[in-house]
């Protein structure tokens, strides 16, 4: 899964769906697993951040179906 062939040659897995910088807060940046279609979102402040599976308004993870 991460360490095999030659990665040159691969898709890349996960894929930037969007990013904003919130000015004095930091940004946050939303990947799309290119596999699964999971949405994950990940945010950095100064020098530390956190990665999770981003929800919808009915508190499901957001699938994407990979095309």
């Amino acid at each position: 899964m991460f360490f095999k062939g030659n990665h040159h040659e691969e898709e890349n897995r996960f894929v930037v769906k969007s990013f904003q910088r919130i000015p004095d807060y930091g940004r946050i940046t939303v990947f799309v697993d290119t596999e699964t279609g999971v949405h994950y979102i990940h945010t950095w402040m100064g020098q530390s951040g956190g990665l999770t599976p981003l929800l919808d308004e009915n508190g499901e993870v957001v699938v994407e179906k990979p095309e």
